[in-house]
């Protein structure tokens, strides 16, 4: 579902997606797909932007155009093998970073780096990746879930042996601020013990990091990136990339959530029907991070004593 399909019924459309309810939200996505029929949209800033008219893909080159965040691409690129099994060809416009990961998909046919200007390669039917929830009519038992879909290697870390590797990101992009945990908040998870704490915040310092807080291994391009998650235990995020990137490697994740999540975490879930290695950590009032971190601590305690 596009970010302007959500706009144009709001309440309705998010509603459903929150109860898990997606059959209804796809009906609501096809009158807007109508009522939208000739109405051209490339005027709008990219993220806004409806691509699919409607048309099959049965046969069909197919061109995903990835319009969102990384994150979004990461979640919604799963639908790939479903394209190749009804598709000519499947060709992917992502962003450059990600395409030595997207890579290590192999329903993908051709990758070809996002650009301001028009993609060079002849296609039949073009969608953007968020769209292919509804191409497909998802449900909830229909999510495609052949997990890991993105293939790494384990990156080996510096640390000390027979602790557990636990990552940390505490600071997403800025459209959202309400998704950052202030930096002061994380500090009781240095007091925990038996864990290799890695600090997997890009510009970190410039988000609050201060030296002699856990283990800052450097920063890696997005592929070496993945490679270090794939080498931890647990990766504790707030909701940003690495939590997608995380649950699509099959990496347990726990993900720790504003009162007022995104849609796509639903509503009074601990788990996330997206990926199973993922658990939710959902603030029980709004802003109350040294809640959902004392309850993290918790959580970590017992892990170690199961390890």
């Amino acid at each position: 579902m596009s970010q302007e399909t959500q706009e144009e019924t709001p309440d309705v459309w998010m509603l459903n997606m929150r109860r898990g309810t997606f059959e209804e939200a796809w009906k609501h996505s096809d009158a807007v797909l109508k009522e939208r029929a000739g109405k051209p949209c490339w005027h709008w800033p990219r993220h806004f932007q409806y691509v699919w008219d409607g048309s099959s893909l049965q046969g069909k080159r197919v061109l995903v155009r990835c319009y969102h965040g990384l994150g979004d691409t990461i979640q919604f690129i799963r639908f790939a093998p479903l394209i190749k099994a009804i598709a000519q060809e499947v060709i992917v416009w992502a962003q450059a970073p990600l395409i030595p990961l997207l890579e290590t998909i192999p329903t993908i046919d051709r990758l070809l780096p996002l650009h301001d200007g028009t993609p060079e390669v002849d296609y039949d039917v073009d969608v953007e990746v968020m769209e292919l929830t509804h191409i497909f009519r998802t449900t909830l038992d229909t999510i495609p879930s052949q997990i890991p879909y993105l293939q790494l290697e384990p990156l080996p870390l510096p640390g000390d042996k027979g602790k557990l590797n636990v990552g940390l990101v505490w600071k997403p992009g800025d459209w959202n601020p309400h998704r950052s945990i202030p930096f002061d908040f994380l500090r009781p998870l240095a007091e925990v013990q038996g864990i290799n704490l890695y600090i997997l915040q890009e510009n970190a310092a410039t988000a609050g990091w201060q030296e002699g807080f856990g283990i800052h291994p450097g920063e890696f391009s997005l592929y070496e990136y993945g490679r270090a998650i794939k080498g931890l235990d647990l990766l504790l995020t707030v909701d940003s990339m690495p939590a997608h990137l995380a649950g699509a490697l099959n990496v347990p994740v726990w993900t720790l959530l504003h009162a007022h999540a995104d849609w796509r975490w639903m509503d009074d879930r601990e788990d996330s029907p997206w990926y199973p290695s993922m658990c939710l950590f959902r603030q029980e009032t709004a802003d109350d991070w040294a809640g959902v971190i004392s309850r993290v601590m918790v959580e970590l305690e017992k892990l170690k004593k199961e390890a």
